[in-house]
């Protein structure tokens, strides 16, 4: 290959990398802006995977009034924290009601993920803050929604939670779907293969 061919390859290779790089600084900034809520079944049996469902909807109900008022993640984060016991006392009560008696676990603190679809909204893989409910063992298939900005809870009826919470660049990120799905792919394989080598160091 000549030398002028060799110098234009790396050329783009390099203004790929910095294309990606934006690009995945951009995702940083939407999970640090953003406070999930992650529901882990006991098993993915039939069974667990309906009470999953059942103790996400009296958690929601919980939520709305937790974080009414909340302006940011930080807020969002402190109000978890005060209202724990009662997102675990609400759990507990429903999975009572309905005759079982799986432990529950309540956690606030950092969790990953891969990337999620929600309605209009793509997140970016990697780790966010997020409120994780755990339902017994916490073996089956999991749950997610999106706590701060409120989409999942029943007074979001649309995207406009998001788009006053982030900024405009942000805002066309996770609404971009398949604009940017090899990208997204990009940052999910980039943030596992951060989280291999920060285990083996």
């Amino acid at each position: 290959m000549k030398r002028l061919e060799i110098s234009i390859l790396f050329a783009v290779i390099f203004c790929s990398v910095l294309t990606f790089m934006g690009f995945s600084e951009k995702c940083g900034q939407v999970r640090d802006d953003v406070f999930r809520l992650h529901v882990l079944a006991n098993s993915d049996s039939k069974e667990d995977q309906s009470l999953k469902l059942d103790v996400r909807d009296k958690l929601l109900e919980v939520a709305q009034s937790t974080f009414s008022g909340v302006k940011n993640r930080q807020e969002a984060i402190e109000a978890a924290r005060l209202n724990a016991d009662t997102f675990k006392a609400c759990a507990e009560a429903e999975i009572k009601r309905q005759g079982y008696d799986y432990p529950v676990t309540v956690e606030i603190g950092e969790s990953d993920f891969n990337t999620r679809i929600y309605g209009d909204i793509t997140l970016p893989a990697g780790t966010y803050q997020a409120l994780r409910v755990k339902i017994g063992q916490a073996e089956g298939k999991n749950w997610w929604c999106v706590m701060f900005p409120q989409l999942c809870l029943p007074a979001a009826q649309d995207n406009d939670a998001m788009e006053e919470m982030l900024d405009t660049k942000e805002f066309e990120l996770v609404t971009g779907g398949q604009k940017y799905e090899i990208k997204f792919k990009c940052v999910e394989y980039y943030e596992k293969l951060k989280k291999l080598l920060s285990e083996k160091s």
